[in-house]
């Protein structure tokens, strides 16, 4: 998450009560994650294992329970309960604010997009020339919509992130801050759900088409010209990248990248990275080829084990 303005980090310290270990007159530029980080970023880290992690990121400032000589070009910030602090500043930059009209005052709608009845407009949304929304679509606070994209009825743009932290008593949902960015001429399906990035963007890439039914989890960003059929489910952060094909069903798991012009088969389930140019299937996916050599591997067993066992027999 972008902040509108710099912020000097005597200020966050201020609003946090931490104690600044490093240049008290540095400048916050934004609040991330550890896997969306940039030069000038607010992060935080509350386990040690995790430490180094932390100081090898390009995040400039870090949140942290322990009291450690900061890397050069690195600013802590030292409090008890990092997450809740971190919380807390996403919750301050971005808070979450009711609708109660059906179009928000501050959505930017270009005159020749038409939303049909029943579409939900949120806070800060923008909408491209030419896009269609159909009816009882919710485009949640601040997504991007480009130019002749088409939305059809009852999806839902831009829910929070499903992204928790497990504390001794509950899971504790981290605050989404993130957008949806949905670049042009990108047909959405029936009854899709597409989910916000916690911190950063969401992106379908433009000539990306979703069938009906297919859910996109945080922060995943799908290539340009990418297929992906129905009851297709996408975790957080994986990559897809350019013209990217998911047959129906397929499950791709957190954190991955899918390489340009993969195909992965229906009914498939993803659970590592997948070469480019190639097609895939079964659960775990492998390499069709390699798939069909087992297939018939196995359909040879059963052949196999008769003739093993009528060879032991003639030998007696």
């Amino acid at each position: 998450m972008r902040l509108p303005n710099p912020i000097p980090l005597t200020q966050i310290a201020k609003m946090i009560n931490a104690e600044i270990i490093g240049n008290p007159d540095a400048l916050v530029t934004g609040i991330n994650e550890i896997h969306k980080v940039v030069e000038g970023d607010l992060m935080f880290v509350d386990i040690a294992r995790y430490f180094k992690k932390a100081f090898q990121s390009v995040a400039t400032f870090i949140i942290i329970n322990e009291r450690i000589e900061p890397p050069e070009g690195k600013h802590l910030l030292l409090c008890d309960n990092p997450f809740e602090a971190y919380n807390y500043l996403a919750r301050q930059f971005s808070p979450r604010l009711p609708l109660n009209v059906h179009i928000s005052d501050s959505a930017n709608i270009h005159p020749t997009a038409r939303l049909e009845p029943g579409v939900v407009v949120g806070h800060e949304v923008t909408i491209a020339e030419g896009t269609w929304i159909r009816a009882n679509s919710v485009i949640h606070d601040h997504t991007v919509i480009g130019k002749e994209v088409l939305i059809h009825a009852n999806s839902v743009i831009g829910a929070d992130a499903f992204y928790y932290k497990k504390t001794n008593e509950h899971w504790e949902k981290w605050h989404t801050c993130g957008r949806v960015v949905i670049e042009d001429n990108v047909e959405i399906g029936a009854g899709c759900t597409i989910d916000k990035g916690v911190s950063g963007d969401t992106i379908i890439g433009a000539g990306s088409k979703l069938d009906n039914q297919v859910h996109v989890g945080h922060g995943v960003i799908v290539g340009r010209g990418c297929l992906i059929a129905a009851q297709v489910g996408i975790a957080g952060k994986t990559i897809l990248e350019d013209g990217v094909k998911l047959w129906g069903q397929v499950g791709v798991a957190a954190r991955l990248r899918i390489g340009a012009e993969a195909q992965v088969y229906a009914q498939s389930g993803v659970s590592r990275d997948l070469a480019g140019g190639q097609a895939y299937f079964g659960c775990p996916a492998i390499p069709l080829k390699e798939w069909f050599s087992d297939y018939r591997a196995a359909k040879r067993l059963p052949r196999e084990v008769e003739k093993l066992k009528d060879s032991t027999s003639s030998s007696r």
